[in-house]
């Protein structure tokens, strides 16, 4: 489909998704980050356009006269539909009204409160999330290993990527925001500071429709990147905000700003996998949280490649960070979800895919090294031990996922992928 976008769009792995919404929902809400191609997306597939952020007079339009904003070629792209919440319903009974499916593209860089689309869009409203740029996307990965084909029993075997520590280090700096890409990270970082300076001053604001303080928001997201990839606790949170002297805020106070952060789209927690043991132990309930993208937990630590590359234990929390970007981008792709293992004898895995027709599959993530990698190993194939497969399904596959270096499995079929050679 050719709509109103650039004709020089990059293709994005959601692509195939929004066009199969298209054909069988009335409307298609694209969701995400701020900045992260939502538009683009849409335009691609759209006929006709109003943006919603465009000025006072149109939002004033939207909420006077709402069917005058919803007229025009089908699709019709509402942009940044949440700024007039009030056409929400409207557009719901114009689906009902004209029967069919594709008449509306809704993208939305914030995630209203649940009253606001109560009036759910089931069998109306078909929901498309979205991410910045995977490495696939980018143009920065090979693209020589599938992972629904790695899942799916194929061979994983690559040559050496040639990439180093320092290429890992820009590229998580970077960031995956398609205005970005082409960037030094060094521009891209200055360019991300400014983007949490907007979260905090301005946006969280908004989302909550109340007033927030900005310096208590920008010493969260500088704690929630120093405990990136963690199950860090509110009251850990807690303890690093009271060091950053903004005092002691109430835990409800914390609490309401994480989830708005989330409603952002901001961060993305990673929730504990469930499921049936052989054994008596227990399992870790703590999701783990994420930025929606590492390059601004960076941004968040006032960092730079340099100084990524000196810590290789941060260095490795970050690259784990946009490993579970890219793997859920994929995994998104075949309908899969994402999780987490880790019980109370710390045996853990970095993700778990499931849906896969009543299998799994967990993925360890690892800079590189060879002891680095034997362990991970060794912890899948326990974890593959203890998991009672006779309730649960056997794994489709054990993965460690790497920064660099040659793909290869062992002769039990455990594979060894560079993120760099990945792709859906």
């Amino acid at each position: 489909m050719v709509g109103i976008g650039n004709p020089d769009y990059q293709a994005r792995v959601v692509d195939d998704e929004v066009a199969d919404a298209l054909a069988s929902s009335p409307a298609v809400l694209i969701e995400g980050p701020r900045g992260c191609g939502k538009t683009w997306t849409g335009q691609r597939f759209a006929r006709s356009e109003i943006m919603l952020d465009g000025s006072e007079a149109m939002r004033i339009a939207a909420e006077v006269d709402p069917d005058s904003i919803l007229r025009g070629e089908e699709p019709r792209l509402l942009d940044e539909w949440q700024l007039v919440r009030s056409i929400w319903n409207p557009m719901r009974h114009a689906c009902d009204r004209r029967g069919g499916f594709g008449h509306f593209l809704l993208t939305g860089s914030q995630n209203p409160p649940d009253d606001i689309t109560e009036h759910s869009g089931a069998g109306r409203v078909a929901r498309v999330r979205m991410r910045p740029m995977s490495l696939w996307e980018s143009g920065d990965s090979s693209g020589e290993v599938s992972l629904a084909s790695l899942i799916a029993g194929d061979r994983c075997r690559t040559g050496d990527t040639g990439r180093t520590i320092g290429d890992m280090a820009s590229l998580i700096c970077r960031g995956g925001w398609p205005r970005m890409v082409s960037l030094a990270p060094r521009l891209a970082q200055a360019r991300l500071r400014d983007y949490l300076d907007d979260i905090a001053r301005v946006d969280i604001a908004r989302v909550a429709g109340v007033r927030r303080n900005p310096h208590l928001v920008t010493r969260l997201l500088t704690s929630l990147a120093r405990n990136e990839a963690t199950t860090a606790s509110n009251a850990t949170l807690l303890a690093d905000l009271a060091e950053g002297g903004v005092g002691s805020p109430a835990r409800s106070t914390i609490r309401a700003y994480l989830d708005e952060l989330e409603r952002m789209f901001v961060i993305e927690p990673l929730p504990a996998w469930s499921t049936h043991l052989r054994s008596p132990v227990r399992l870790r309930k703590t999701p783990k949280r994420y930025f929606t993208d590492p390059a601004l937990a960076v941004a968040a630590l006032a960092g730079s490649p340099s100084v990524v590359e000196r810590d290789l234990e941060m260095m490795g929390l970050l690259f784990e960070s946009m490993a579970m970007r890219d793997l859920r981008v994929y995994a998104q792709s075949f309908g899969a979800r994402l999780y987490y293992y880790r019980d109370e004898t710390n045996l853990e895995a970095d993700a778990i895919i499931d849906g896969l027709g009543g299998r799994w599959a967990a993925v360890e993530i690892k800079l590189g090294g060879g002891s680095a990698i034997e362990k991970a190993m060794d912890s899948l194939r326990a974890l593959r031990a203890r998991v009672d497969t006779t309730r649960r399904g056997d794994p489709a596959r054990l993965i460690v996922l790497t920064a660099f270096g040659p793909g290869y499995q062992t002769d039990d079929g455990v594979a060894v992928a560079p993120l760099i050679a990945l792709k859906p």
